[in-house]
């Protein structure tokens, strides 16, 4: 293979776009905000995971349609994507891209089902590995013990993300997130300790969004910038604080992709007042960001960023009370997701 190389220059840039959040939080009408701002003339495909619902919003935005059914295996979604493509849509809607990971066929399922393996008809308790050397006799498709089970799953969702990742198309995800907590024993009583919102997919797939954002019901649309979220400097202006995910903020992302100029924040719509907090004031607020998505990848991934960083930096994440929250999603992460 023979390289070229040219003067680096931003255009036709891909996009992949992360919204999290629980029921009621506005991802979907958010999504189909920001898709419409991106393709005014309504070249949006929408994959539907979730029984249709995406129809909901058929009078309210131009959409093609696609329902999706299980099981949710990633090279569903690739063939999903594929087809979005050539019926030439700049903006592809996922909604729920959870499902890859934990709906039916997902990979969590597939995983277990490697793990049970297939039993021949009419043997109702078959011979576990090492139980007689015959054992595998009475198997159709023999069980794969862990970590094995994990190897073609895992497998396939790095051909989906490969695939992601030379998608031209802009891809938005919705994805559904949990308030998670946890049971601790603190001065010999039981406390309950918040772990905040986690987004429900594969541990390593948020590090490769764009941009994520975390949405909450309280607040249906507004990214809430002090929960995880992946927001690069060049796109901090499209999306201001304390404003909802709109057609503007699709609009400069588009315009940036294809090559053009940032928008000035004098060109961005002014930003409702913000509190004391807000991102804009805190000098930290991308250290912050970087902290945040290393702890969504889990601990080995957290505390080797926590060593890359300089002793101030440090300093700044735990002064904040950033680094005992981000040490508690990472531990969190793992928990979940295991060996995966």
């Amino acid at each position: 293979m023979s390289f070229t190389f040219a003067p680096a220059r931003r255009e036709n840039v891909g996009l992949l776009i992360a919204l999290a959040g629980a029921s009621g939080s506005g991802k979907t009408y958010s999504a189909l905000r920001l898709a419409k701002g991106m393709s005014p003339s309504g070249k949006i495909a929408f994959i539907d995971t979730e029984a249709r619902r995406g129809l909901h919003y058929a009078d309210d935005f131009s959409f093609n349609h696609s329902d999706m059914h299980p099981p949710f295996r990633p090279n569903m979604f690739v063939e999903g994507i594929r087809a979005a493509e050539a019926t030439g849509a700049e903006v592809v809607i996922i909604d729920s891209f959870s499902h890859e990971y934990d709906g039916e066929g997902g990979i969590m399922d597939w995983a277990d089902e490697l793990a049970d393996g297939v039993p021949k008809k009419g043997i109702q308790n078959p011979r576990k590995s090492n139980s007689d050397r015959d054992w595998w006799q009475d198997w159709e498709v023999k069980p794969v013990p862990s970590p094995g089970n994990w190897k073609d799953p895992k497998g396939a969702h790095k051909k989906l993300m490969g695939k992601l990742l030379q998608c031209r198309a802009t891809v938005i995800f919705c994805l559904r997130a949990d308030e998670k907590i946890e049971i601790i024993r603190e001065n010999n009583r039981t406390a309950v300790r918040p772990l905040g919102w986690v987004p429900i997919c594969e541990k390593r797939f948020m590090y490769e969004m764009t941009a994520s954002f975390t949405l909450t019901p309280d607040a249906p649309g507004k990214p809430q910038f002090n929960l995880p979220h992946k927001l690069q400097q060049q796109h901090r202006a499209f999306f201001p604080e304390n404003r909802t995910i709109d057609e503007q903020a699709g609009r400069s992302l588009a315009e940036w992709a294809r090559g053009g100029a940032v928008p000035s924040s004098s060109q961005q719509p002014s930003p409702a007042p913000a509190d004391a907090h807000s991102e804009q004031e805190n000098p930290h607020q991308q250290l912050i960001d970087d902290a945040r998505a290393a702890a969504t990848n889990g601990t080995a991934d957290y505390q080797a960023f926590y060593k890359s960083i300089t002793n101030d930096d440090r300093t700044a994440l735990i002064a904040a009370g950033h680094h005992e929250q981000n040490k508690a999603t990472a531990a969190m992460v793992d928990r979940k997701d295991g060996l995966l």
